[in-house]
């Protein structure tokens, strides 16, 4: 019996000893190593299927492409006159027109230049050669040779877009490649001063879509990819985007490009009428809204109509014969007024011009617009 208590005391004792050693070694022993929690994963935004930032991400990869940057240069010779050859000139941007490699681009943006380089966003470059340029509508066109080019952009309908309507527009800004900016169709029928001949740009389409140096000649797009115009101008004190950018609309690029492919130059239309931008300012400046007719082309309907152009008298002044006062209803103040309507309307069509015939008479007589020379 005494055996058996001095075992079970032992075994008591052993016990507690085992436990109070697992015990200090958990107290007061190295600290036991614990597996970290798993970091999270990084975060991706992805843009939800059919949300405006998954519609633009899939435009801008449908369109950037087609359109290209441009680099010109100039020739240049040394103090002899002997050639030293070409120095760079500008950049700008410009898009592709048609499978044919004809490329359409700002006509500012290869002014003065004797050489041109397109290069495609594959980054292949080509020279290119011009076309045509029409520097009152600041229109050219390029062209390129070469294989499996990409495929052109689509010009938009001749109407006008909605003002608010979303837009992009794709370019080379100061020189970087390919950048996107997004907007919207700020106003319409915007007023710039053309060349130094005192002509206006008319009909421009004005946005808040960033547009700076090297954005000219690069297309404005709608939501749906099509261009809507032809980047040519900011509106900027410090020569950098401002919020307000100016386009060539698609209407005006219908109209004008294919004629730059087709002959190499643009010709305004016209109605069988002569008149003079010097005189007619001047006109303007005595009081006189209007343009004046200073002559009527022979044969034509005009002067079948009885038309008639202003005198010139012997001390130099001019007696106004019939004033084009509106066309198609749309008043008419001034010679680019006129200009600016009737280059709206194709070859052609037939319009119905608001004459003052003198004394406060007015005459409407229907024209057919006709192709110039």
């Amino acid at each position: 019996m005494r055996a058996l208590l001095i075992a079970v005391i032992v075994a008591l004792a052993l016990g507690l000893g085992i436990g109070i050693g697992f015990a200090g070694a958990g107290l007061f022993g190295p600290p036991a190593i614990v597996s970290a929690p798993p970091a999270p994963a990084p975060s991706i935004t992805v843009a939800p299927e059919g949300s405006d930032e998954a519609a633009t991400i899939d435009l801008f990869g449908a369109t950037r492409d087609s359109v290209v940057a441009i680099s010109t240069s100039a020739a240049q010779r040394d103090l002899f006159g002997r050639s030293a050859g070409e120095v760079p000139l500008g950049t700008g941007s410009g898009w592709l027109w048609d499978a044919q490699g004809h490329v359409v681009t700002n006509a500012h943006v290869i002014e003065g230049a004797t050489a041109a380089s397109v290069q495609l966003a594959d980054g292949r470059a080509f020279d290119a050669r011009l076309v045509g340029a029409d520097r009152l509508h600041d229109l050219a066109v390029l062209l390129i040779e070469g294989e499996e080019l990409p495929a052109p952009l689509q010009l938009a309908a001749p109407e006008p877009p909605l003002v608010g309507s979303r837009v992009l527009a794709i370019g080379n800004p100061f020189g970087l490649d390919w950048t996107l900016t997004t907007g919207i169709v700020s106003a319409l029928e915007r007023e710039l001063p053309g060349d130094q001949s005192g002509s206006i740009r008319q009909g421009l389409i004005q946005t808040d879509a960033a547009i700076n140096p090297g954005n000219s000649g690069g297309p404005l797009l709608n939501s749906t990819g099509q261009v809507i115009g032809v980047n040519t101008a900011i509106y900027s004190p410090s020569g950098g985007s401002a919020g307000i950018g100016f386009a060539i609309p698609a209407a005006t690029v219908a109209r004008v490009v294919p004629e730059l492919i087709r002959s190499g130059r643009y010709t305004p239309p016209t109605l069988g009428l002569v008149f003079d931008p010097r005189i007619n300012a001047a006109i303007n400046r005595q009081g006189l809204p209007g343009a004046v007719v200073l002559d009527v082309d022979r044969g034509s309907e005009a002067a079948r109509a009885g038309v008639e152009p202003a005198d010139l008298l012997r001390d130099g002044r001019v007696r106004p014969g019939h004033v084009v006062t509106a066309l198609e209803g749309e008043p008419v103040a001034t010679l680019d007024d006129l200009l600016g309507a009737l280059d709206r309307h194709a070859v052609g069509d037939r319009v119905a011009v608001t004459f003052d015939t003198g004394g406060g008479e007015e005459r409407t007589v229907d024209l057919p617009v006709l192709a110039g020379s």
